[in-house]
């Protein structure tokens, strides 16, 4: 396959249950800063009222978006690397090569670890790789930390 071929791929998605932690995540973080506002409410000021209000709409609008966000990552081995795709507006598309990965960690955070998920995150040699797959469901997180440590070793074995 081609570099050139990379939109009719098939991409493996993340898990759907991926949208609860981005939403908690964004939830809780509007949320703080709009109570931050909270103080500036003596200065007895519309503006301050409203700016908390438009916090917490910005926040909700974020949230309702989320979803798509979450459907927009994918991730796809090829022959010689790993793809992983992520964003809506802006799209980015990432290549791995499996002779470069040097480790293949596996993260489960309390909420994500609560859904049966996992975080698979990608070193390479270079310092700002941080290639990451969230939300992949936790058996297929080991399999494919498996699968990617196998290839990683058979391509470096051949450099």
């Amino acid at each position: 396959m081609s570099r050139l071929d990379v939109a009719d791929a098939t991409w493996t998605g993340v898990s759907p249950r991926y949208v609860w932690p981005e939403v908690i995540g964004w939830l809780v973080t509007g949320l703080v800063v709009a109570a931050a506002t909270l103080p500036l409410w003596f200065l007895d000021s519309l503006w301050w009222r409203l700016l908390t209000a438009g916090l917490v709409v910005v926040t909700l609008l974020v949230c309702a978006f989320v979803p798509r966000r979450v459907r927009a990552i994918g991730y796809q081995l090829r022959d010689d690397d790993l793809l992983l795709r992520k964003g809506v507006l802006f799209t980015r598309v990432v290549a791995v090569p499996y002779g470069r990965m040097q480790l293949i960690d596996i993260n489960r955070g309390p909420v994500v670890r609560a859904l049966g998920l996992s975080d698979l995150k990608f070193v390479t040699a270079a310092a700002s790789s941080a290639v990451t797959i969230p939300g992949v469901p936790e058996a297929e997180a080991e399999a494919l930390r498996d699968r990617l440590v196998e290839l990683a070793e058979s391509r470096r074995a051949g450099l």
